[in-house]
């Protein structure tokens, strides 16, 4: 087992790593950027090296200064945790170069399931379901053209090297076709450096789900069952829940076996996650495979009593795992509390809180790096906290969060609780009856 693990993040996903490492008797390195130096992850680990300034490309994407400090700290591994490096081939080789153990996937597995279309080739050679679309990239306008009218509009352009929405063009006829190629590879050219594009059907009425596994060194893959997360906004989730309102337990086995298959393809190591997108009738599509751990990965825990990290960290270490797969026993909700101001198109409200009462209680969950009197740097995402409530029920886990968000006090900076509070009062949540145009049509006031 590893002696010391450096975090190669901040905030909340840092802490979490950070509680874990000690339980498990590991020391533990924060790293931390000249604007992070009052965050909990650097008080509470037991070594803190400050990495550079506040932008990120000078401090925590500066593989080169993270590496010093691992080296300086005498580190046997570094956990990346999601963002940032956490999908960066790269510092994995590197890593690997300077014989310290990165927690997370190889570069090679990274590689081949970062981008887009190379992935959606592998996992059409494993058997597993995907959307129809191009063969691979699309070479010109022409070809696009050629596709659509094969797989029938509405279509989907999207950017190979894309995330977050960027690169992203929905096209409901053919006149729209040559706009949508124009601007979406523009955009995906500023935004990632490759304005490579494929095209996919446009799945109407979708939700969201995807499928947590975990996959050892030794060719072992198991699923820990599903993650509903279709209430998003420009393609950030908003809140998560697990088990999905809308899943059959036969689904959820055929969309497990799936998820197993896709891992094994890539002889995959670590935690991770097979994204789908189910249309109206249950049909379930790969999108893509997220080969770190997640923002939502707390529901998870919660509902199958397994604590994520540490069995990231294990696997890691060389420890097997059982091969079995998990399913859900309990009902859990995930909150992301975000600063942000929702009366004004969701504008980041960075700033410092005057104060923090935290909502306690049986099944109440509070991941957060914030506290009364801390500064929210402007530098960063705006994700101060994640909510988890988790009961017997999935009616038992939304009072409970309701409950809990009304406890929530932060005062200081503009917060998304407003907006938590009010959807879970709507109807149409609280059926289950949503996808991921949901956010199009919820009136916030």
């Amino acid at each position: 087992m590893f002696k010391k693990i450096l975090i190669a993040n901040r905030g909340e996903i840092a802490l979490r790593v950070i509680r874990t490492a000690h339980e498990m008797g590991i020391k533990t390195v924060a790293v931390y950027s000249t604007a992070d130096k009052d965050s909990l992850h650097v008080r509470f680990a037991d070594e803190a090296v400050c990495i550079g300034p506040p932008a990120s490309k000078d401090s925590y994407l500066n593989i080169a200064n993270i590496i010093s400090a691992a080296e300086i700290t005498n580190a046997d591994a570094i956990h990346p945790g999601y963002g940032f490096l956490s999908e960066n081939a790269k510092f994995s080789k590197i890593c690997q170069e300077h014989g310290i153990k990165f927690i997370g996937a190889t570069p090679e597995q990274i590689e081949k399931m970062g981008d887009k279309s190379m992935a959606k080739t592998t996992m059409k050679e494993a058997g597993v379901p995907t959307v129809p679309g191009s063969e691979g990239l699309l070479g010109s306008l022409e070809e696009a053209r050629k596709v659509a009218k094969k797989i029938k509009y509405p279509v989907m352009m999207k950017a190979t090297a894309g995330g977050g929405g960027k690169g992203m063009r929905i096209v409901w006829k053919e006149d729209e076709l040559e706009q949508a190629w124009e601007s979406a590879r523009t955009e995906a050219a500023a935004a990632f450096g490759n304005d490579g594009m494929y095209m996919e059907k446009f799945i109407e009425e979708p939700r969201h789900i995807e499928i947590q596994i975990i996959g050892d060194q030794f060719g072992k893959v198991s699923h820990l069952s599903e993650r509903d997360c279709s209430i998003q906004r420009r393609h950030q989730k908003l809140v998560e829940e697990t088990p999905s309102p809308f899943m059959t337990q036969e689904l959820r086995d055929e969309m497990g076996d799936a998820a197993v298959k896709a891992a094994k393809a890539v002889n995959y190591e670590g935690v991770g996650t097979i994204e789908f997108l189910v249309d109206k009738h249950r049909n379930f599509y790969f999108m893509e495979m997220n080969t770190r751990i997640q923002v939502e990965h707390p529901i998870t825990e919660e509902v199958i009593d397994y604590d994520l990290i540490r069995e990231q960290i294990k696997v890691a270490a060389g420890v097997p795992i059982s091969g079995k797969n998990y399913y859900p026993q309990m009902h859990a909700i995930e909150c992301r509390i975000n600063a942000e101001d929702i009366e004004n198109n969701f504008r980041p409200s960075p700033g410092t809180i005057t104060t923090f009462h935290a909502p306690g209680g049986h099944g109440v969950r509070l991941d957060t790096h914030a506290y009364a009197g801390y500064t929210i740097p402007p530098n960063y995402d705006s994700m101060i906290a994640k909510l988890i409530t988790i009961a017997q029920t999935r009616e038992e886990a939304i009072a409970k969060m309701r409950r809990a968000l009304h406890e929530f006090v932060i005062d200081g900076i503009k917060t998304t609780i407003p907006f938590h509070k009010k959807l879970m009062d709507d109807p149409d949540f609280i059926e289950g009856n949503y996808t991921t145009k949901f956010m199009e049509s919820f009136k916030l006031t």
